[in-house]
């Protein structure tokens, strides 16, 4: 049988990053192919290439046995390849026949006006086939995140898709409605649909695919089926990798005083139950899969994001947190994943986002800044960090990420914070980069500095933790000290379901 899809030495290069590197993937019609691998593994490169978001730099990518060479998403929708991301991609002002159909409506008196009436039956058309009772006028943004996902479903199938690559559709999806997903997955299966399902979940596997396909660091490892293989398995193709320069941080059994406990905190889906404590001098790692909570955890800390229950205690006190300028005045700072968003005012220069974060300690008559002295504090930081910039008047959009990362932890330096959150604080930059960030964080703990380092580089969470707290799907599934926490000990927690705990 020929292949629906079928990639061989496939590479393709960002500016200092190999994404990918001699891969090869098939995809047979009628099956149920996961995509497996830790984060930055290379899946959502790899898929945006056969769905035309992005073009390879070499090898060679067969569609029904013809080489194809997309450039665009509307030449693989042509040919019936469609991709459902982890984002829903919906727009909620609008029903769900004009999402389904958004730029190929139907049109009536000579193109000019909409045909709502074989717009609405096209659709309910399309979700019959699928067995899914939605009323295609119902407004998008009042549906539920399930029913969401049907409608990007039935989306792509409107394209008459025979490939349709699902990149982690049950993230947000709870058991009975993730049941309800599979049975449209396997109806799909039944009329020849070829899928590719990327999963972070191990116990989905079993239930729902035929084969599966790890990556790891940009390359092809191995496909195997999915009945003679075990969880285990996978996992050890993941995580095999050998480590350079990267070698397991022993760990210091902190006598540091409490800086920071939180207790049973709730906060939206992804922080459910919880708790966790933060010593002095202390750098606490934070790992778990894309979708786990981790940053969720951070920013409800923080303040970014309303509480629903649970307490906070701050050097022993209760603090009442409900806004990050409540965190900050309780000595808390967050180190955004998104720097360029939300920890840098980009068109701004170097010395005042330094001093951004305590900007009342340099004004004068509460109205006139002191410009002397912010410059004398920006060089003590620049120089500190050894910040590479031309000077301190420099625009920070100008510098490379690593430079500007420094500049986010200046910030909070200048605050003198005694716990601070760092949330990917080395994604985007090089080694030579990341080593200076790593020593910054030891040279922070052993100032008695309380971290959380959040990070989904599992070489790094096992360089630099003295504990690991691994979450999964809103909750803490584990803790463990430095001399326990290995790879696929901590695999086996960010993979821990609830459904399966309580089995």
């Amino acid at each position: 049988m020929t292949p629906l899809i079928s990639v061989n030495r496939l590479c393709k290069s960002f500016p200092g990053v190999r994404a990918l590197h001699d891969v090869q993937f098939e995809l047979v019609a009628g099956e149920v192919h996961a995509l497996m691998g830790e984060n930055g593994a290379g899946k959502s490169t790899l898929m945006k290439i056969l769905a035309g978001v992005y073009t390879r730099d070499s090898g060679e990518m067969l569609y029904d046995g013809k080489p194809v060479d997309f450039t665009s998403p509307r030449e693989a929708q042509a040919l019936g390849i469609g991709i459902i991301h982890q984002e829903l991609q919906l727009m909620n002002h609008l029903s769900v026949a004009q999402n389904m159909f958004i730029g190929r409506e139907p049109r009536k008196g000579f193109g000019v006006f909409l045909d709502e009436d074989k717009l609405n039956a096209q659709a309910r058309e399309i979700l019959a086939r699928m067995h899914v009772n939605l009323d295609p006028r119902t407004i998008v943004g009042t549906l539920t995140v399930a029913s969401q996902q049907m409608v990007e479903i039935a989306k792509a199938l409107s394209f008459d898709s025979r490939v349709l690559i699902m990149d982690e559709p049950t993230s947000a999806l709870n058991d009975a409605e993730i049941a309800e997903l599979f049975r449209i997955i396997r109806q799909l299966k039944e009329r020849g649909v070829g899928i590719i399902y990327i999963s972070h979940k191990m116990d989905e596997l079993k239930q729902i695919s035929d084969r599966v396909t790890v990556m790891r660091d940009g390359e092809y490892v191995a496909t195997v089926p999915t009945a003679d293989t075990t969880v285990s398995a996978v996992i050890g193709m993941m995580v095999g990798r050998t480590l350079a320069n990267t070698a397991p941080y022993e760990g210091t059994q902190s006598t540091g005083e409490i800086a920071l406990e939180v207790k049973h905190l709730n906060a939206g889906p992804l922080v459910r139950d919880v708790s966790f404590s933060l010593h002095k001098g202390e750098i606490l790692g934070f790992a778990g899969l894309m979708g786990a909570g981790r940053t969720e955890v951070a920013r409800a800390v923080f303040g970014a994001d309303p509480i629903e229950s649970g307490e906070i205690f701050v050097r022993g006190v209760k603090a009442n947190i409900k806004r990050p300028s409540d965190a900050v005045a309780h000595s808390i700072g967050y180190l955004s994943e998104d720097r360029k968003r939300f920890g840098l005012a980009t068109s701004m220069d170097v010395e005042s986002n330094i001093v951004m974060s305590n900007l009342g300690k340099f004004l004068s008559l509460r109205v006139f800044l002191r410009r002397m002295q912010i410059r004398k504090r920006a060089a003590h930081f620049i120089s500190l960090l050894a910040i590479r910039t031309p000077s301190p008047t420099q625009p920070v959009r100008l510098l490379s990420g690593g430079n500007q990362q420094k500049i986010v932890i200046a910030k909070w330096l200048e605050r003198d914070c005694d716990v601070l959150f760092f949330d990917e604080p080395t994604r985007g930059i090089d080694v030579g980069a990341k080593s200076e960030i790593y020593k910054l964080l030891r040279a922070l703990a052993a100032q008695g500095k309380a971290i959380v380092m959040i990070s989904s580089e599992l070489p790094e969470i096992l360089r630099m933790s003295d504990r690991v707290v691994v979450m999964c799907e809103g909750r803490i599934t584990g803790e463990l000290s430095a001399s326990e926490a290995t790879q696929e000990s901590i695999m086996h927690l960010a993979t821990q379901r609830e459904s399966l705990k309580a089995a």
